[in-house]
């Protein structure tokens, strides 16, 4: 795919409103002014984006799960995991600095590798977005059910899950500071409650308790592996609203690394004095509120239970915001109808994209379909993950120079990080269950079929493409 100029590839798309946004006239075209995003977000509003969606519910659940696998060892996996993070959030940081338009990986596969695999790349981080969504939004009514055993079935349910998609929806299109800060808001909301976990129980942490460790198998290391990589999944998000960032191009390599580095200090810690002070770990089913409980009693089990509602209602004012932009992004391309790219002239935000990301989201969570949906989301990491760190090397070869800007950083021993993480990523998908292929997978292909279709009533209607 040769380099396009902005405005040819808008006016190939057809979209010429974008296109006269770019610089472009021609005599009689008369197009009134469009309006445009507004660049509102600084490095640190992209970093509490970033911990806001990895810091979600998991934290609060996995640590049991982590255990069950390696026992004691489970700190040192979540260390691991932290590290095979950190190789592939190096290797994004590399490639998103060459970028400053929304849409995050979806924009760095379409300069390494086309158009089809950016549409592919770019659904799954939709379809992760909506079916993560609608996954939380169900946990937050149990979540909630703790306290008040009706809200988990009936209209209660549907309330409350109607109810905060609503709230969040109208908060994200009346303008990104107020997204933004909401998702702030939560962020510390629920850094509160884990940073008083850890400084208060890391007094009452055994240190016997690790001494307790067992040999592992290969099958236990990857196990763990995969599921600490998933544990921080979601920081991928913030890259999508480059767009919206004043100086994109600085802040999301900044906003990746300061993510990776808290949350990933915060989830050790945390693994640290979940193993330390509460007996039977891996059979908790809430094992940061039980661990609250043996040390501090039920102020302490109430206060993790509340900065566990938070992080899911921070996580969900997340998703609703960076689902939408990724929708506006795949429309600003041409990938999906114009009508998505639509921008509140007032608001400045795409008020199409959000209202209709949501609403998927919500009908999602009210069906009950949600649960198979998320087994394929989390395979979509994977793609996303993979094409990001492939893109990197393939950007940064002489013969593609062109199709991105020059990045504004580089990994240490380019490119050896984004190889490794590449590689890491197809490790990923050997180790991944049957289930998740075919979730996957099945994924992959309706967005194959939703390309195929896009294509097909693009030329119906005399629209060329890129």
């Amino acid at each position: 795919m040769a380099h396009i100029a902005p405005q040819a590839r808008c006016l190939r798309a057809g979209n010429y409103a974008a296109a006269a946004q770019s610089g472009y006239h021609r005599p009689g075209m008369n197009l009134p002014a469009p309006a445009t995003l507004r660049r509102a977000l600084g490095r640190w509003d992209l970093t509490a984006l970033g911990v806001n969606q990895v810091i979600g519910g998991a934290i609060f659940l996995v640590p049991s799960q982590v255990a069950a696998v390696v026992g004691a060892w489970s700190p040192i996996a979540i260390i691991g995991g932290a590290l095979l993070t950190a190789v592939v959030a190096l290797s994004m940081a590399e490639v998103g600095s060459r970028f400053d338009a929304t849409g995050g990986p979806y924009l760095y596969a379409r300069a390494a590798f086309g158009r089809f695999a950016a549409f592919e790349v770019g659904w799954m981080q939709w379809f992760a977005r909506v079916s993560s969504h609608a996954t939380i939004a169900n946990g937050l009514a149990m979540a909630v059910g703790y306290y008040w055993a009706g809200a988990v079935d009936g209209v209660p349910r549907v309330a409350i899950i109607l109810g905060i998609t609503a709230l969040l929806t109208a908060l994200n299109v009346i303008g990104i500071q107020q997204g933004s800060r909401t998702v702030n808001a939560l962020t510390i909301a629920k850094l509160v409650p884990l940073g008083l976990f850890i400084a208060t129980g890391l007094f009452f942490v055994a240190p016997a308790r690790f001494g307790h460790v067992q040999p592992v198998s290969l099958d236990q290391v990857t196990t763990a592996a995969l599921l600490t990589i998933f544990m921080f999944g979601g920081y991928e998000v913030l890259t999508v609203p480059a767009g919206e960032a004043r100086d994109p191009r600085r802040h999301i390599p900044f906003a990746l690394m300061a993510t990776v580095l808290v949350v990933g200090t915060v989830t050790v810690l945390a693994q640290v004095v979940a193993v330390g002070t509460l007996d039977d770990l891996a059979g908790s089913r809430t094992p940061l509120a039980d661990a609250a409980a043996a040390f501090a009693g039920w102020p302490g089990a109430l206060l993790i239970g509340l900065g566990g509602l938070a992080a899911m209602t921070g996580n969900l004012a997340g998703q609703v915001l960076t689902g939408s932009r990724m929708l506006y992004a795949l429309a600003e391309q041409g990938d999906v109808p114009g009508v998505f790219r639509y921008v509140h002239p007032s608001y400045r935000t795409p008020v199409v994209s959000i209202v209709f990301t949501a609403a998927v989201a919500a009908i999602l969570a009210l069906s009950g379909s949600f649960a198979a949906l998320a087994v394929a989301s989390a395979m979509s990491r994977v793609v996303i993950y993979g094409a990001s760190c492939a893109a990197a090397v393939v950007l940064a070869m002489p013969r593609f120079a062109g199709r991105a800007g020059p990045a504004s950083f580089l990994t240490p021993g380019h490119p050896i990080i984004p190889l490794a993480g590449t590689l890491t990523c197809v490790a990923l998908l050997l180790a991944a269950s049957r289930s998740q292929l075919v979730g996957g997978g099945a994924a992959l292909a309706a967005g194959a079929l939703l390309f195929g279709a896009t294509r097909l009533g693009q030329r119906h209607a005399g629209i060329a493409g890129e």
